[in-house]
């Protein structure tokens, strides 16, 4: 299975779904290599970038899993071709 690098971006624009986007990081924990959180109080929400090294369908399981969560929102992009 070829893994590849890839960036995960995650706006919680609901507080209280941050526990349950916390829970889905936990269950992919093996994917994550880097993870940055920043609260953007003047915004209502909070930012959090993801550094993942996974294969296409872990990093799409992840995602998945994190844009079914009601006040998250998810994009993701993979590199082309593993490193």
């Amino acid at each position: 299975m070829e893994k590849r690098i890839g960036i995960v971006g995650i706006v919680i624009n609901d507080l209280s779904c941050a526990e349950r986007v916390n829970v889905v990081l936990h269950e992919h924990a093996e994917l994550i290599v880097g993870r940055m959180g920043l609260p953007y109080r003047e915004r209502g929400v909070s930012v959090i970038s993801l550094i993942v090294d996974g294969s296409n369908d872990e990093i799409s399981a992840l995602t998945g899993k994190l844009g079914r969560i009601a006040g998250a929102s998810v994009k993701s992009m993979v590199a082309k071709s593993s490193l």
